[in-house]
């Protein structure tokens, strides 16, 4: 079980800083990784490894979700940038809704063309950390570990993007850069965590948001706590799911959805707590 504690404190990791990032840039409390298109970049990447290529090895395909990651997370900031406002936040957050859509129909119509593609996705699809082996670990940990390291880089300058780009850039903060780094970043976590276990979802949509309860609106210290916080809940729920369905195992990512629902429907509903 060692591979897959550490193959959980990695992804945990990554989920919960990438998803503070993408709520810090946007500015929107409840944003998540998703929302710049990684899920359905990777999704679509491995889809076309698994479906035509014949891809069958999590090994081979991971670097496939990988490429599908940063390429989804490029093509959102070129489309959000088109125009003369440049990538504002609420392009930013269009751009990935729209893209993906997209690319999660034409999955999906891929999938169920191809049964046996289907039958290898559902796994995967479905967001585990059962089946990976310490190599998967160690080849998104350099990843990962970078993406926190820029994350740590702009965090101050991240607590003046949150009052408004033109209060920021009065106060001395380089708005476009920090963006960029941003960017770099949530795509490098969210697309090593996304490669590596297939799309978790709430995990970098609640972490964040309990963690601003308790400190405040500071990204450094949000960051922090985030790094702490965001493994136990994944670790949490990938016990959860061995032990309901013993000898049988339920997904993480299902049961990280079924504690996101009602706790998304609760931070709805706490206006102080939903505002960054």
């Amino acid at each position: 079980r060692l591979p897959r504690t550490v193959l959980g404190l990695l992804v945990g990791v990554a989920l919960g800083v990438a998803g503070a990032l993408i709520q810090a840039m946007t500015r929107n409390p409840l944003a998540d990784p998703g929302i710049l298109g990684v899920n359905a970049g990777a999704a679509f990447f491995v889809a076309i490894a698994v479906g035509v290529l014949g891809v069958t090895g999590i090994g081979s395909y991971i670097w496939f979700a990988f490429a599908g990651a940063v390429g989804a997370t490029i093509a959102v900031y070129a489309l959000g940038a088109l125009g003369r406002a440049g990538a504002t936040p609420i392009r930013l957050t269009l751009s990935g809704i729209a893209l993906g859509a997209v690319l999660g129909g034409i999955t999906s119509g891929m999938l169920l063309l191809d049964p046996d593609a289907f039958d290898r996705m559902r796994f995967w699809g479905a967001g585990s950390l059962a089946g990976r082996g310490m190599d998967i670990a160690s080849e998104v940990a350099p990843f990962i570990a970078l993406g926190v390291f820029l994350s740590a880089l702009i965090a101050r300058p991240l607590n003046a993007i949150a009052l408004g780009d033109d209060l920021a850039q009065s106060l001395g903060a380089n708005v476009i850069r920090t963006r960029i780094i941003g960017v770099v970043a949530v795509t490098l976590l969210a697309g090593a965590a996304t490669a590596a276990a297939g799309p978790i979802g709430f995990v970098g949509l609640m972490i964040p948001h309990m963690v601003r309860w308790f400190v405040g609106p500071d990204q450094r210290w949000i960051l922090v706590y985030t790094v702490g916080a965001a493994p136990g809940l994944l670790l949490l729920s990938d016990v959860v799911g061995r032990v309901v369905l013993r000898p049988g195992e339920l997904q993480v990512g299902i049961v990280t959805a079924f504690v996101g629902a009602p706790v998304l429907i609760l931070l709805v509903r706490r206006k102080k707590a939903s505002g960054l």
